[in-house]
């Protein structure tokens, strides 16, 4: 096969399975209309990244003028093939761990270094965060090490990627042939799965590990307890979702005293909702103020002069939070003055493009002063497609190859990705532009772009985020 544009025919996935299948798994009894075995045989050629790229023109044209049956198989077939791509980045993404690993033992890197920034790239290579690119290569790792039956009915279409992350999940804590026998047990003869929801899976599976490994089980549950936490997460319309974590007991019990406050103050003639009584007492009771209104809160409000003094509505931002409408972030500042809980750090920017050039600091010594302008500037992680809470502020050009200490030269990123960059083959620099703006590339010579976001009121020149990723390499073709 040459390479030129695909056809129809050669992008049509085989239903060969590479295992031993039942015959009942090779089509789907839910879908009465499924289109049959097409017996369209692989290509002579194996898929590379030009012919996969060639897939998503072709997608562009699918069928609109068909009956709602083709609508339906078109739908489930679509469905299927992501689920085959899925098991494809598994299969490439555990190759790469392994080359990765191969060339890090072979320069002499200890082995608990080995493999480091792995995740990190598959991150990037995804569009997603380093945290996902890290749950991605666990799971691969499962998949392919692990399961094979479960990474045989995501290649088939016969299951969702969402459903073997259950299936590993819930795996966890069972030894590598307890794990491979719930693996043959469910999985073997997928059309045993077929109709089941996400639930009745979870419970299948809890089952039969307890019954496999009793006290792996237990030690499971007391871990989870060790690892209970409260997070807080931005929600739309600015809003925020604070999230306790801990035994199920505790839990239900804080819920259950929350609905009876909540059902009391009801029965007295209490005008709020249940769901606005029960938001109320939970904020009262855990800051131990009188009202929630009256909770005292310290957060890093940035906005415009303008903003603040009412000569325009250009949104502000909330750190940790994002951009606020304009009336609400006058609203705070305004309550933080009266309650002489408000101070202002003045940040410089240039007029045309916004980008920010200085700050004054009048709570901090100059290196804190600068950590926190860099913060600001940066408001989250600055690797692309990373919207984690910064943790590290870190030198682009490290500091042992003479990477200055200064707001070019420095960025905020989270920790998982900081470390990341700490393995072989990691390279960031600024780069010229409107707004500060970093060059990462990857140990493969990918490179992705990421440009500050604009402080409040000021022009949007660009967008926060990276470009498109550009190899440096050229592409060496299949021989």
């Amino acid at each position: 096969m040459t390479e030129t544009a695909p056809t129809l025919s050669s992008c049509t996935l085989s239903t060969d399975n590479p295992e031993p299948f039942s015959d009942q798994g090779e089509t789907c009894p839910v879908v009465t209309n499924a289109m049959p075995r097409t017996g369209v045989d692989p290509p002579d050629t194996p898929l590379d990244s030009s012919m996969i790229v060639g897939w998503i023109g072709l997608l562009g044209e699918v069928r609109r003028d068909a009956s709602d049956a083709e609508r339906i198989d078109q739908l489930h077939a679509l469905e299927r093939l992501k689920s085959a791509a899925a098991a494809a980045q598994a299969r490439i993404t555990v190759d790469l761990d392994a080359s990765v690993r191969a060339a890090h033992a072979a320069a002499g890197i200890p082995t608990d270094r080995q493999g480091r920034g792995v995740a990190a790239q598959v991150a990037l290579a995804r569009q997603e965060s380093a945290y996902r690119g890290g749950r991605h290569l666990g799971l691969a790792k499962v998949l392919v090490g692990e399961m094979p039956h479960t990474l045989a009915a995501l290649a088939h279409g016969h299951l969702s990627e969402w459903r073997a992350t259950l299936l590993a999940r819930e795996t966890a804590c069972l030894s590598r042939e307890h794990r491979q026998l719930i693996d043959t047990q469910l999985c073997a003869d997928p059309a045993g799965l077929v109709g089941w929801g996400d639930r009745r899976l979870i419970n299948e599976i809890s089952k039969i590990a307890y019954r496999l490994d009793p006290v792996a089980v237990t030690k499971r549950r007391a871990k989870a307890e060790a690892d209970r936490r409260v997070t807080c997460r931005p929600a739309p319309d600015t809003m925020a979702r604070l999230t306790i974590l801990g035994p199920v007991a505790q839990v239900v019990a804080m819920y259950a005293a929350l609905c009876r406050a909540a059902d009391t103050a009801i029965a007295t003639g209490d005008g709020r909702t249940r769901g606005q009584l029960m938001t109320d007492t939970a904020i009262e009771r855990i800051t131990g103020q009188a009202t929630a209104a009256t909770v005292p809160v310290e957060v890093n409000l940035i906005m415009g002069s303008t903003t603040l003094f009412g000569a325009d509505d250009q949104p502000a931002h909330l750190a940790g939070y994002g951009p606020i409408p304009a009336d609400l972030a006058r609203s705070l500042a305004v309550s933080a003055a009266e309650a002489e809980a408000a101070w202002l750090r003045r940040l410089y920017a240039t007029l045309d493009t916004g980008r920010l050039i200085a700050m004054d600091s009048t709570r901090r010594t100059f290196p804190a002063g600068l950590a926190k302008f860099i913060e600001v500037r940066d408001q989250y992680c600055r690797t692309p497609w990373c919207d984690a809470p910064i943790r590290h502020i870190d030198h682009a050009q490290p500091h042992h190859q003479d990477g200055v200490t200064s707001a070019d030269n420095g960025n905020g990123t989270c920790a998982q990705c900081n470390y990341a960059r700490q393995a072989p083959g990691w390279e960031i620099r600024p780069e010229p532009g409107p707004r500060h703006t970093l060059k990462v590339t990857t140990p493969t010579g990918h490179s992705y772009r990421s440009t500050a976001p604009p402080p409040p009121g000021h022009p949007r020149s660009e967008r926060r985020g990276p470009t498109s990723p550009r190899s440096r390499r050229t592409r060496v073709t299949s021989k």
